[in-house]
């Protein structure tokens, strides 16, 4: 490892030491409230020195030395949305169930932020495939801490054994890909995949193949359907911090994996891909917002909707693809599925860890807020906890001004510009994934309008929401609200960061940087502008 790519590392090298020193000092000093307090120094620190790699690290960007790294704009986004949300987690986590375990808690969700700042930077299958067990492994712990209970120890066990699955498919997937590329590196597989495009290589079954098994092995992640089965009852049974955990964290991971490696370092399997894409979104977001329809648990219902809202980022990968496909020079190369997909995971990550910071504070160690009966008037007592979690639900339905529209209709317009195009290959389709992606915009108002009900106009003395649970998570909740509210208001540079981001990891995959540096982000720049 060269001396560039540990000054790449630093900041996940700062998070992992931070973990380390408290699980070693907590062992002797158990029970302390300030640990939460020290795991966000140390995730303060690690944003102040990721921040600064944005100009120290310039040479290494020209030079390539980081070795195994992306040091791009994608990374630094990834990075800096991990330690984001984990400091919302390790403040929602503040208040646990069992005192005692807090260093255990607040180290091993520090380990679960490094290991998504990895997926974020890595350009390398190895090291990828490590950044996604430094997600799993330590989310089995955290389940088991949770809740001690039957129910608990079942969600935990069907989250392990079915999270080995997904790793060993990914894994399969990434055998085939190094088959065919030659190489565990993302520019080189691209590179040779790119040379044999016409040939046998960029065409052939076993890039096919590797392709289907990388969206099933990550599906996993990101609750996807036919592979979705697991979260609703892990959902269900575990505590609302390792719920929000479970819904944001993976997903993230599983997207920016998919871009890495399926979007962006597999040409020649364009075709594959956008009918895979397609299927997949259509199939998810349309079940995960009917089934959520009929749910009471609080829990078991927003798992439902995480698993919807993987069918919405699926959309931002298939207009990738039919982007890609188009001729050359054509205008719809003017769109940036991937640029979409980064900004709708954004905005999505915010609004949904903020709903189960929200719901975590209203509960308490001996009984948290479960069905919708639990938050029942809840706000005559707690109005502005249940105007933070009215705006998260208005955020993830998508309605203006807040942050999740504009997620949205980045994702819809785009492939609208696909579907009226005559060039793009399953254009009609595109019209049809517009359509039906509305029609579930609007299917999830229902339920999400029933949470808001049933807090402003639902009986207060059936509610068992006590605030008890923890300043630290009534503080994420209200931060979190605050940034959806702002990134509504103001979305522009968060969408154009977002199309840099896709700009510069194609720069950094490509065998023709300065090819792909070209960005995607006229027309759709454009396109918000004219909407607000």
């Amino acid at each position: 490892m060269s001396t560039a790519t540990i000054a790449v590392l630093t900041p996940e090298l700062i998070i992992v030491l931070t973990a380390t020193l408290i699980y070693v000092l907590g062992a002797f000093l158990p029970g302390k409230t300030f640990w939460g307090g020290v795991g966000l120094l140390g995730i303060a620190i690690a944003g102040f020195v990721l921040v600064g790699q944005r100009e120290t690290l310039a040479a290494v960007i020209s030079s390539r030395q980081a070795g195994p790294l992306a040091v791009d704009g994608l990374g630094r986004m990834i990075r800096g949305l991990a330690l984001l949300v984990g400091a919302l987690f390790v403040l929602t986590a503040s208040k646990p169930q069992n005192e005692s375990l807090v260093p255990e808690y607040v180290g091993t969700v520090l380990m679960t932020v490094a290991g998504l700042m990895l997926v974020g930077g890595a350009r390398e299958l190895t090291l990828l495939f490590l950044g996604l067990e430094l997600i799993s492994i330590p989310t089995y712990v955290l389940l088991f801490l949770g809740r001690r209970d039957g129910a608990s120890a079942e969600s935990s066990a069907k989250y392990f054994f079915l999270s080995i699955l997904s790793s060993a498919i990914t894994l399969y997937g990434f055998s085939f890909l190094y088959g065919v590329g030659g190489s565990t590196r993302l520019d080189q597989i691209e590179a040779a995949l790119d040379t044999a495009r016409d040939g046998f290589a960029g065409g052939s079954l076993y890039a096919q193949l590797a392709l289907v098994l990388i969206f099933a092995g990550l599906g996993f992640k990101i609750a996807a359907v036919p592979f979705h089965f697991y979260a609703p009852d892990v959902y269900q049974g575990t505590t609302h911090p390792n719920a929000g955990l479970l819904a944001v964290l993976p997903k993230i991971a599983g997207i920016a994996a998919l871009v890495r490696i399926a979007s962006i370092a597999m040409p020649g399997t364009e075709a594959t891909g956008i009918r895979v894409a397609m299927i997949l979104a259509l199939i998810t977001m349309t079940l995960g917002n009917v089934t959520a329809l009929w749910q009471t648990n609080i829990r078991r219902m927003l798992a439902y909707s995480s698993i919807a809202h993987a069918g919405y980022m699926l959309i931002g990968l298939a207009v990738a693809y039919g982007a890609d496909l188009a001729p050359e020079g054509h205008e719809v190369k003017n769109v940036d599925g991937i640029g979409a997909a980064i900004l709708y995971v954004m905005v999505y990550s915010l609004a949904t860890a903020g709903t189960f910071a929200a719901f975590a504070f209203l509960g308490s160690r001996d009984k948290q807020v479960d069905t919708l009966d639990d938050i029942s008037g809840v706000a005559k007592k707690f109005p502005a906890t249940a105007l933070a979690i009215a705006v998260f639900m208005f955020s993830l339905t998508g309605l203006p001004p807040l942050a999740g529209f504009w997620g949205k209709f980045e994702l819809f317009s785009g492939a609208v510009e696909l579907g009226t195009s005559t060039a793009v290959p399953l254009g009609n389709w595109f019209l049809v994934l517009a359509v039906v992606g509305v029609l579930n915009a609007a299917v999830s108002a229902a339920y999400y309008l029933r949470i808001i009900g049933t807090m402003y106009f639902g009986d207060s003395t059936n509610t068992v929401a006590v605030g008890q649970g923890g300043n630290g998570a009534r503080l994420a909740a209200f931060a979190s609200a605050i940034l959806v509210i702002a990134v509504g208001l103001a979305p522009g540079r968060l969408a154009q960061k977002s199309r840099d981001a896709a700009a510069s990891a194609r720069a950094t995959t490509a065998v023709n940087p300065a090819a792909a540096t070209t960005p995607a982000a006229a027309a759709s720049t454009n396109r918000l502008t004219a909407a607000r």
